[in-house]
Parts: structure tokens; sequence; C-alpha cells
């Protein structure tokens, strides 16, 4: 029983804390760098783009809201998909 309890602990924790490191910004894209893969919202945030998601299909002034973690002090997006 001991055990379950430190296991269910555990995996809580460690789905907690995956949840807590994604975070979302909503807003319009200002710019598109193609060829460093990111973009650029209106309020300055840089984020990469990952691999599957294509700057080509992106539009400067589309309202987006972006899933992100922060890799080395930069803005890593994971899904970026448009705002309602």
């Amino acid at each position: 029983m001991k055990r379950s309890i430190i296991a269910a602990t555990m995996m809580l924790a460690m789905a907690s804390s995956t949840t807590a490191f994604a975070k979302t910004a909503t807003g319009t894209i200002a710019s598109i760098d193609k060829k460093g893969d990111s973009i650029t919202l209106s309020d300055g945030k840089t984020f990469t783009l990952p691999e599957g998601i294509e700057a080509e299909t992106l539009k400067v002034g589309e309202r987006v809201v972006v899933t992100y973690s922060t890799k080395a002090g930069k803005f890593a997006a994971s899904r970026i998909h448009p705002a309602p």
C-alpha cells in the first residue's frame, strides 16, 4: 500500500511539473523569419517554431495562441493555432 501511494504521488508530481512549464501567449504576428523558423508577436516576444509547423503557413497580422516553453532562455513554440 505504501508503495502505491508513493508511486501515485510521484506520477502526480511529474504530471504537474510538465504542465507547469508549458505556457500560452495570445497575440498578433508582427513578423515571420522563414529562414530562422521563428515568429515575433506584436508584444515583441519571439518564438522558434518546432518541426511540423512551417513559417510559410502563418501570416503577418494573424491573431494566434502559442503554446510554448522556455529553453536556454528562448521561447520554443510547441503549438500554434488561430486565436478565437
